[in-house]
C-alpha cells in the first residue's frame, strides 16, 4: 500500500495544530520541542516505546502472524514508525552533538557528556 508521505490534508490538520498550540502556549512554544531539547527527547522516546509495542503486541500477536494481509500491514507500520525513530533521532542527536561541541570550544560546562546517547542511524 503505497501513501503520499504529505496530503494537504494532513498539512492543513498539522497547521491547525501549530495554530492551537501557539494560542494555548504562546508563539515561542516550538522552542521547548525543537531538535535537541527534552520536548524532543520526550518525543524520540515514545516513538520507540511506541514502536516496540506495535511490534510487540500487534505484529508478533498470533491472529496477526496467521493473516498474511494484516501481518504486511502491521509489519508497514512497524518500519514507518522505525523510520520515524531514526528521522527524529538524527535531528535530535545532531542537535545535542552540536551544544557540545559549541559549549567545548567556548569553555562553558556541557550538559551532555558524551556522544553515546545519539540514535544510530
Amino acid at each position: 500500500m503505497e501513501r503520499e508521505p504529505l496530503t494537504v490534508a494532513y498539512e492543513r490538520e498539522r497547521r491547525r495544530r501549530v495554530a492551537e498550540l501557539a494560542e494555548n502556549n504562546g508563539s515561542d512554544w516550538m522552542a521547548a520541542f525543537a531538535p535537541g531539547s527534552f520536548g524532543c527527547h520526550e518525543l524520540l522516546d515514545r516513538t520507540n516505546l511506541v514502536g516496540d509495542l506495535l511490534e510487540e503486541q500487534v505484529l508478533n500477536h498470533p491472529a496477526c502472524v496467521a493473516n498474511p494481509e494484516w501481518y504486511a500491514h502491521a509489519a508497514t507500520a512497524v518500519t514507518i514508525l522505525r523510520d520515524l525513530y531514526q528521522h527524529i533521532g538524527a535531528s535530535h542527536g545532531e542537535t545535542n552533538v552540536d551544544v557540545v561541541e559549541a559549549e567545548a570550544v567556548a569553555g562553558a560546562p556541557s550538559r551532555r557528556r558524551s556522544r553515546s546517547r545519539r540514535p544510530a542511524h
